[in-house]
């Protein structure tokens, strides 16, 4: 678990520096450079005006595996941390087999151990969950992304769910860094589920009292659960990472891959000095089918960054980009929160349409998966202070601000 952390290294062919006045890319006074899991001071003075990481130059990979890079605590100030009290007593947080490293990650950001749960396997797949500690009055925080395979990763949520709830939790927050099924939060055709909505109310009626998720595929699906749910966005953390590229903020273009997407490239573009947006119009045939038609803007010359919040079989991402080279773009770089990558998306995006494709480790990325483009930064902190927030009743949306 622990080689999902590497040192922070990167190499840029520009020479110009990235400019942005936008203060919403928070960026630190000192870089944080770690191998493994070292325990990390919580308190740190952010300069939030600052634009760009002091980051090293080296390759991209490290040991032939992707790096994670630990930014810069963007999220905590000499301000906020007097208005926040860092009381673990009554918190406990849980992991399940989905992302172990990641929830090592929170756990060490806050300070705090993983509780200790045994999840087996029957012979006939069944799963088994029980606590090895007493959660009776805690807050518990279960942290299990529901990704591939789904199936077994939310069952495996919702038995969690139902073993605190017996054991006499006070308080259970579902953090779902990955929340499947999100796609499915509409009828588009006769006869189709609303498969999200079915998922939120397996999820409420398990007993959770609360969700915490990352970039749903859809705002409107916060609406189907019946409890609270904390929406954390991962820009900021891609952000941060582009503004340490040395990259003219004149020579750069926000890309959306679809029509809708644009709302959530335009707000990414508005971070990014307010660079100009660009559409990828396609008409979509079938699921996980995807045909480009035409583009909406100019990246003649320019450095397009393309945006998404997730990829999966990279379909159209890479169509997208395909279009972009066509139409004069000096480089694409692909930006997504989470990286399902079903086959065969490695395959195109490892062809060479793409720079460098930036994703988060809300999903993990098995060692077969990784090649020479691929970035994968970290969103413990960003989930470690919100969870902190969350429990200690003090605003969260203030974090983005």
């Amino acid at each position: 678990m622990a080689s999902s952390l590497f040192q922070v290294q990167h190499t840029s062919s520009s020479t110009m520096p990235f400019t942005s006045s936008s203060s919403s890319i928070f960026t630190g006074a000192s870089t944080v450079r770690t191998l493994g899991f070292l325990d990390l001071p919580r308190t740190r003075t952010v300069a939030f005006n600052s634009v760009k990481c002091d980051m090293s130059e080296a390759s991209n990979l490290l040991n032939g595996k992707p790096i994670v890079p630990v930014l810069p605590k963007f999220m905590e100030s000499a301000k906020t941390e007097k208005t926040v009290n860092r009381n673990g007593s009554k918190l406990k947080l849980f992991s399940g087999t989905a992302n172990p490293a990641l929830s090592q990650e929170i756990a060490r950001y806050m300070g705090l151990e993983l509780g200790k749960v045994s999840i087996k396997r029957f012979a006939d797949g069944e799963i088994y969950v029980q606590l090895q500690e007493s959660v009776r009055g805690c807050n518990v925080y279960l942290i299990q992304p529901t990704c591939p395979p789904a199936n077994e990763n939310f069952m495996e949520l919702q038995i969690m769910i139902d073993a605190c709830r017996r054991a006499s939790a006070k308080n259970i927050t579902a953090v779902i860094p990955y929340f499947g099924y999100a796609r499915a939060d509409r009828k588009t055709q006769g006869r189709e589920s609303i498969a999200a909505k079915l998922v939120a109310n397996l999820i409420t009626k398990a007993g959770a009292d609360r969700v915490l998720a990352c970039d749903l595929h859809s705002g409107q699906s916060m609406g189907y659960f019946d409890i609270p749910v904390d929406h954390v966005h991962c820009q900021p953390v891609i952000l941060d990472y582009l503004a340490s590229k040395t990259i003219s903020s004149n020579d750069l273009v926000v890309v959306s891959p679809d029509v809708g997407g644009v709302a959530r490239a335009r707000a990414f573009a508005k971070k990014l000095s307010d660079a100009p947006l660009a559409i990828v119009d396609k008409r979509r045939h079938g699921h996980n089918v995807a045909e480009v038609m035409n583009l909406i803007g100019d990246v003649k010359g320019k450095v397009a960054v393309m945006v998404d919040d997730m990829i999966d079989t990279a379909g159209t991402i890479a169509k997208g980009a395909a279009l972009l080279h066509e139409e004069g773009a000096r480089e694409v770089y692909a930006c997504c929160t989470h990286g399902v990558f079903s086959p065969p998306a490695i395959e195109r995006l490892s062809s060479g349409l793409f720079q460098e494709v930036i994703i988060t480790n809300t999903i993990p990325v098995s060692e077969k998966n990784y090649f020479p483009q691929l970035t994968i930064l970290t969103v413990a902190n960003l989930l470690g202070e919100t969870i902190w927030r969350i429990h200690d009743d003090s605003s969260v949306s203030s974090i983005f601000q």
